[in-house]
């Protein structure tokens, strides 16, 4: 009985390793999280500089460019496009901003080729998409473009890349190909960017603090896949770090788009000052990894 009873300890104990060694080796790592740190800013104009943000790589040498409600061409707001979001450039120089108007079902992302000309492309609402049109950011291998949604929500959108995927006209409508389903609840998105295939910052302009204990957060959302708008991914939402709150004025701020430039590894971010100081000490914060 003894050896017996010894036998079964040892196989016991052996069994308990192996689902120790299985449960370590087979879960899954959590994600790692980037560090930004500030290392200066400049002055965002509330007329020009207000909204978003972009660098462009194509043509070489092309400035960085900016939206606000001064950069909305009159033939556009003519036709009810009075808001314009957080813009994204594609690698090869597609330049694209979002537009949304107070009602109907449809937004609007007007696109200008390497070449200068403009063209614009509609996407008709989803069922139980919101009408606002807040940021696109679009994929390192162009084809794809992530868009939210305000308020508090659970998903981002896949659309494909007006003008660059060859699926797109602008005599036809741009439709959903594919959505992001978050692990965690986002609120007031403004803005997001690639920084890989996988992994997107975004600035959320969250002011109740709730979701991840603290206000305007900068948020990593890591994707299961890179998006190739045949299927759905899933995000996993980090918080890094409260965006910067500086200003001569006191009470809300606004966080506002995001562009992340690959050649300096730097991330610019709008935060928009409180009353009068709005006009006076708005900023573009520039951060890095540190």
């Amino acid at each position: 009985m003894p050896p017996r009873t010894v036998r079964q300890r040892c196989r016991t104990a052996l069994t308990a390793l192996v689902a120790a060694a299985f449960v370590l080796c087979g879960a899954p790592h959590a994600t790692a999280a980037d560090t930004w740190s500030e290392v200066g800013s400049d002055r965002a104009d509330p007329l020009t500089e207000s909204q978003g943000l972009a660098s462009i790589e194509v043509p070489a040498g092309s400035p960085n460019r900016y939206t606000g409600i001064g950069t909305i061409p009159l033939g556009v707001s003519s036709r009810g496009w009075n808001h314009v979001g957080d813009p994204d450039a594609s690698y090869d120089g597609h330049y694209v901003e979002p537009y949304q108007r107070d009602s109907g079902n449809a937004k609007m992302f007007r696109v200008q080729a390497p070449g200068g000309g403009w063209s614009e492309y509609v996407h008709t609402l989803s069922p139980g998409e919101a009408l606002n049109n807040s940021w696109v950011a679009i994929s390192p291998d162009g084809q794809w473009m992530l868009t939210g949604e305000w308020g508090t929500m659970n998903r981002l959108l896949v659309l494909p890349t007006p003008g660059v995927n060859p699926a797109t006209s602008p005599s036809a409508d741009l439709p959903q190909a594919a959505t992001v389903h978050l692990d965690r609840a986002v609120r007031d998105v403004q803005g997001c960017d690639f920084v890989t295939s996988t992994r997107l910052l975004c600035a959320s302009d969250d002011p109740d603090g709730t979701l991840f204990g603290m206000t305007k957060p900068l948020l990593q959302i890591d994707l299961s896949a890179a998006p190739n708008g045949t299927a759905d991914v899933n995000g996993q939402v980090t918080a890094l770090r409260q965006l910067p709150l500086r200003s001569a004025c006191s009470g809300g701020f606004e966080a506002e788009g995001v562009d992340y430039d690959r050649r300096t590894g730097t991330l610019r971010v709008i935060v928009v000052s409180p009353g009068f100081c709005v006009l006076t000490d708005s900023k573009t914060y520039r951060l890095v990894r540190s």
